[in-house]
Order: C-alpha cells, then sequence, then structure tokens
C-alpha cells in the first residue's frame, strides 16, 4: 500500500473513532457558588453548589488550608511539601502517631509552607524540624499534587532529595514522630506488616522495585 492510499484510509477511521468519542462524553460539572460554613486555624469548610452532568443542583462539602473568598479560587493553591529523601539505598521514612486514625502509621516528611517561603526553604525547614537532617542535594521537585481531591484541594510540592545528618527531630507536644532510614529489605518488611499513608506506601513498594 502507498502513502496516499495508507492515509486515505486511516484518516476517515480515525475520524469516525473521534466522532464516538465526542458524542460519548458528558457535560462537565459546572461550579456555581460557595458558601463557608467554619472557620478554625488550620481547616476551612466550604459548601460548592454546583451543576451535574445531567443538569441538576448537586451541594458538595469539601475543606481546605485557605480562606477563600471566590469560588473559582478553589483548588488553585499548594499549602506544602512532601519530602522524599533517601540516604545511598535507603529510603527515609517517620513512624509518627496521626490522631486523625488514633494510631501508628508510616509517612514521609512534610508540612505547611509559611508566608514567604519557596519550595526549597519548606522542605529544608520541615525535614530539619520533623528529623533533624538537612538536605544535602534536591535531584527533583514535583508539581503539586493533590492528597485527597473527593474532600480537600490540599495538594503539596513533591521534593526528592539526598539527605544527610543525624536523627534529631524538633517536634511539638502534640507530635510523635521516629525518623528512620530502611533498605529494600526492610521496607518489603514493613509494607506486609505496617500501616502506611496512601503516598508513603507506593513511595516505599517502588523504591523496593
Amino acid at each position: 500500500m502507498d502513502y496516499f492510499s495508507f492515509w486515505s484510509q486511516a484518516l476517515p477511521a480515525a475520524n469516525q473513532k473521534l466522532e464516538r468519542i465526542i458524542m460519548c462524553e458528558k457535560k462537565v460539572p459546572v461550579l456555581n457558588s460557595m458558601i463557608k460554613n467554619r472557620n478554625t486555624r488550620f481547616l476551612k469548610s466550604y459548601t460548592l453548589n454546583y451543576t451535574n452532568t445531567e443538569g441538576n443542583e448537586k451541594l458538595y462539602e469539601m475543606v481546605s488550608n485557605f480562606d477563600y473568598e471566590k469560588p473559582e479560587e478553589i483548588g488553585q493553591n499548594a499549602s506544602g511539601v512532601v519530602i522524599v529523601g533517601f540516604w545511598d539505598d535507603e529510603l527515609l521514612l517517620l513512624r509518627e502517631f496521626r490522631m486523625g486514625v488514633n494510631q501508628f502509621i508510616y509517612n514521609m516528611p512534610a508540612g505547611h509552607s509559611e508566608d514567604g517561603e519557596s519550595v526549597e526553604e519548606c522542605a529544608r525547614r520541615e525535614l530539619r524540624e520533623e528529623t533533624g537532617l538537612h538536605i544535602k542535594k534536591i535531584c527533583k521537585i514535583l508539581p503539586p499534587a493533590y492528597a485527597a481531591p473527593d474532600l480537600s484541594d490540599s495538594s503539596a510540592w513533591v521534593v526528592i532529595a539526598e539527605v544527610e545528618g543525624e536523627f534529631n527531630p524538633q517536634t511539638e507536644a502534640d507530635e510523635y514522630i521516629q525518623p528512620l532510614f530502611a533498605d529494600k529489605k526492610q521496607l518489603k518488611e514493613l509494607l506486609e506488616n505496617e500501616k502506611f499513608s496512601a503516598r508513603a506506601q507506593l513511595i516505599a513498594y517502588f523504591f523496593t522495585i
């Protein structure tokens, strides 16, 4: 088959496939308005008024770290960082007690940014506070990712870094954090037997591959 014959057959078939995809697409829900319900130190609660895919009203509750005035502001801000730290062939983890689930889980160092802080400055401060370690080299900073988009617009930059130093966490009275390094064998054992945050579980799993 020559070049012209190939494209004379391929293009109509591709156009038909595209038309079928377009016909199957639903309308995207539309955000109409927002009501602020509660404002606390760390979380703000909102009720969002949407028009759903069938044109009906849908009230949706969510929380945010930000104090919004307009509905279009939702989902536009990152609130902090998550640090994927490693030293040689070992991954940095935190064993911490989380009040929200009333138990110990394994997690990554993370935290909210302070006013005027850059992503790198926030990562260095949070790592120092939660572990006592220092960033030796930042390998990659990934764009903000949502933590629980069904409940909140909270998102964080992911900082992948080589770390160094001695453990010396500077935690508050409400925090219980034990930093540790784990190699592939230790990570596999932890993944089989311990509770993790979703992000830490995925990071630990792919670190073992």
